[in-house]
């Protein structure tokens, strides 16, 4: 190993652990935030139970709060009231709220406003947790219904069997069972490669739908055996779950030689590209449609952690509103006649 390699690898850890340090300091700090507003909602709850106060004693507490505490923010009416309706949700669910504990005020927010079931609560409550979404990605998440996907459409992987324990659990967590590709606005049959070259022109919503951790390298990233090359469609390193993930795109229905291909991949990837301290690297393989059994039998024999997902181009529109909405040609011209009417409408009035 070179001096400038050796050094490299040198810094690197101290930044990681420079970088660690810093975010359970973060994690730390927000259990804290997060656990004063739950108890400064438990007291407002109580004593306007005991002193029989009406709505007015809130705006009172926030002015005085102001006045009182330097440098005081969030502290408005209308968070003081967020707080109490969040000591409210998790008085009698000591489960969820330590899970609500460790992520941002933001993200209970978000949840506590749009979940109303204790079981989908927790799964985004954990997500949230487990793989640091940021607000965005979170809104994104629960607009694109992560959690029924995750009850109809088990993902399927062989993460259990091919990595570590708790890696497994993480990586599992980074993988969805559908990934939705409606941004791209896809209405007809599509190459691979047009595919491939659509998601790298909207990478930052590919991005959010990934899930947060994920950071783009690059697509058609070339790897080398011998004389011979080879193309791995998108690849992405994850910052939590410290390893590359290669993807690979598919046109077709799941077919067993994809598996075989990608774990081909993996073993280069691995050789060649992975750094010392990386876990190993983990291949996602997108189809629009495959058949679970086919893809459990595919994966027995696999030693690289692979996952076979489906991903949705479109939104169908359902059955019953079918006739009932217009067409987007339909809308244009309403459009368009609603513009010719205000116009003579206009001149009328001159």
């Amino acid at each position: 190993m070179s001096k400038l390699t050796a050094y490299n690898d040198f810094f690197k850890a101290v930044i990681d652990t420079i970088n660690s340090a810093k975010y359970e300091a973060y994690k730390s700090l927000n259990k804290y935030h997060i656990g004063q507003n739950f108890e400064l909602g438990k007291l407002i709850v109580k004593n306007q139970e005991n002193n029989n106060w009406g709505k007015s004693i809130v705006d009172t507490l926030s002015r005085d709060i102001n006045k009182t505490v330097d440098g005081a923010k969030g502290y408005s009416s209308q968070n003081l009231w967020r707080m109490r309706q969040f000591y409210l949700e998790y008085k009698d669910n000591t489960e969820l709220l330590k899970i609500a504990l460790t992520i941002p005020w933001g993200q209970n927010l978000l949840i506590m406003h749009q979940i109303k079931d204790d079981k989908e609560k927790s799964y985004y409550l954990t997500a949230t947790d487990k793989l640091g979404w940021s607000r965005a990605v979170l809104l994104n998440q629960i607009k694109a219904n992560a959690y029924e996907h995750h009850l109809i459409n088990p993902k399927l992987s062989n993460f259990d069997r091919a990595l570590p324990v708790h890696l497994s659990e993480q990586a599992n967590e980074a993988m969805k069972s559908e990934y939705n590709l409606d941004f791209l606005g896809i209405t007809k049959p599509i190459l691979e490669r047009e595919l491939e070259n659509r998601l790298v022109e909207n990478i930052r919503d590919l991005l959010l739908e990934l899930g947060y951790g994920f950071t783009f390298i690059g697509n058609q990233y070339r790897l080398k055996l011998n004389q011979k090359e080879y193309f791995i469609d998108l690849l992405f390193y994850h910052r939590f779950l410290k390893c590359l993930v290669a993807i690979e795109l598919k046109t077709v229905e799941f077919e067993p030689e994809f598996a075989g291909k990608m774990n081909f991949y993996l073993e280069l990837l691995d050789e060649q590209e992975k750094q010392v301290d990386d876990n190993p690297s983990i291949g996602i393989i997108l189809c629009p449609t495959k058949d679970n059994i086919e893809v459990e039998y595919s994966l027995r024999s696999s030693s690289k952690p692979i996952g076979v997902s489906e991903y949705k181009l479109t939104h169908e529109l359902p059955n019953k509103l079918k006739g009932k909405v217009p067409t987007a040609k339909e809308l244009k011209q309403m459009l368009t006649t609603a513009m010719v009417n205000t116009r003579f409408s206009d001149k009328d009035k001159d």
